[in-house]
């Protein structure tokens, strides 16, 4: 009996041995998943903590630098902070927010920029007619009144109805001006008295074709998109520097108008933005043109692509920067010489060359004959006096043909000013003296009215 009793124990023994091992592997399981349990909540503490973070960060930073790199290229745009705390499936869905804010922030601003296009339109077709009329108001008051302020008035009526007309095409208008066939020097003389430092702009011609014009859908654009260039140069450079405009002729690429100013000049970056809004971009938000916003090159931009010119924009030789605007061959044509030029109007280079060379042995051949008379002339008393003019000899006729005589001298412009001072002087100091006999009267306002035709002609 006792081996079996021994075995008894043996057995008790044997099962408390592996019921104690069970126990501590089940206590060592149950601590195992305890602390497995424990890190998967830290880690998930954590991940939870990183995406809080990165959606703050989503809210505060991201999504207001996507948008602000709408409108600054350079600005910065913050990535993941955390990229390794975030799964692949969250870092995913935080990318796809900052895109669809980015859509969303585009929409709205063409939505907004759109409307805004639209109530500028209509505001501008009103101002320009509104001008327009002031315009031709104030041309009737300058044949009646002989006031140098109206031609004040008249010149900033002008500038205002440029500043409309560039707002106008900004937003996809008309340029709302309809001309004919316009001799493409006089085009640029039109550019030229649109803008304030009309003064300081110095035009060379040196085309082969003196009648060389611009067909009529392409001459108002023209004349704008030139005078946002020359106003561009004028203002970016030094009041005492001159702004050249040198305009060409190239065979079958057309004709070139070069703008060369002594300005500041553009960095990098100013150079590489304008070169784009010349180029002509499909869109260009108005939000995009800074405060004040500069319209001068985007004005541009919208008027080569609309009408098929181009422009291109470099460091100029004098300093500051070179424009060059060319007009294709196909928006060109040549006029009858029938008509007659500005006379205000430069003549080409070449031509007043021969036509001077040509005259001089003419002339030194020729007799000393009475010298045309001025306009008017001072006597003693501060009183304009007029000059008879002598009377041309009558031509013979048994002659056979009579040599061309040389073309009169080119009036300049500070002659022609010189000429309507003094017909106002006159004008205002004939009206304040006592009245005259009827007959001289009736003499002296015949002949005043001849000068005035020949200013009309020389203004024309």
């Amino acid at each position: 009996m006792a081996w079996i009793v021994a075995l008894i124990a043996v057995v008790v023994a044997v099962t408390a041995v592996v019921r104690s091992q069970n126990a501590a592997r089940d206590a060592n399981v149950a601590w195992a998943r305890v602390e497995l349990a424990e890190r998967q909540a830290k880690a998930a503490d954590a991940r939870t903590t990183a995406l809080t973070d990165e959606i703050r960060q989503l809210a505060q930073k991201r999504i207001p630098a996507a948008a602000l790199a709408l409108s600054h290229p350079s600005a910065p745009v913050p990535g993941l902070r955390e990229a390794a705390e975030v799964d692949g499936g969250s870092a995913r869905l935080l990318t796809e927010a900052v895109q669809a804010a980015r859509a969303a922030v585009i929409e709205e601003r063409q939505r907004v920029d759109a409307a805004a296009r639209a109530a500028m339109r209509g505001t501008s077709a009103k101002i320009q007619s509104l001008l327009n009329q002031s315009q031709q108001l104030l041309h009737e008051l300058q044949h009646e009144y002989d006031d140098p302020r109206i031609l004040q008035l008249d010149f900033r009526n002008e500038l205002a109805l440029r500043r409309t007309q560039a707002t106008a095409v900004l937003c996809d208008a008309w340029p709302g001006l309809a001309r004919q066939n316009s001799p493409l020097v006089e085009i640029v003389l039109g550019a030229q008295s649109r803008v304030a430092g009309y003064e300081r702009i110095k035009v060379a011609n040196h085309l082969r074709d003196e009648w060389l014009a611009v067909v009529a859908r392409a001459a108002e654009p023209l004349a704008i998109a030139l005078a946002e260039l020359l106003a561009n140069a004028t203002a970016y450079s030094h009041p005492d520097t001159d702004v050249q405009v040198t305009i060409q002729q190239s065979g079958g690429r057309g004709a070139f108008l070069v703008v060369d100013d002594a300005g500041i000049g553009m960095d990098d970056d100013a150079l590489e933005r304008a070169r784009a809004l010349l180029a002509g971009p499909s869109e260009v938000l108005l939000t995009e043109l800074g405060d004040p916003p500069q319209t001068g090159f985007a004005v541009v931009g919208r008027l080569v692509v609309q009408y098929g010119l181009s422009c291109h924009i470099e460091p100029s030789p004098f300093g500051g920067m070179r424009t060059i605007l060319r007009v294709p061959a196909h928006l060109l044509t040549v006029l009858e010489d029938d008509r007659s030029l500005s006379a205000l109007a430069p003549k080409p280079v070449h031509a007043h060359t021969a036509t001077t060379a040509a005259a001089e042995p003419e002339t030194a051949a020729e007799p000393e004959t009475a010298a045309e008379p001025e306009p008017a002339a001072e006597e003693g008393n501060g009183l304009p006096s007029r000059r008879r003019r002598a009377p041309r000899p009558a031509p013979v006729r048994s002659a056979p043909a009579a040599t061309p005589a040389a073309p009169p001298p080119l009036r300049t412009p500070e002659q022609a000013e010189a000429s309507w001072a003094a017909l106002q002087q006159g004008t205002l100091s004939g009206r304040s003296a006592p009245a005259a006999p009827p007959e001289a009267q009736h003499h002296d306002d015949k002949d005043g009215q001849d000068d005035r035709n020949d200013q009309g002609d020389d203004e024309t």
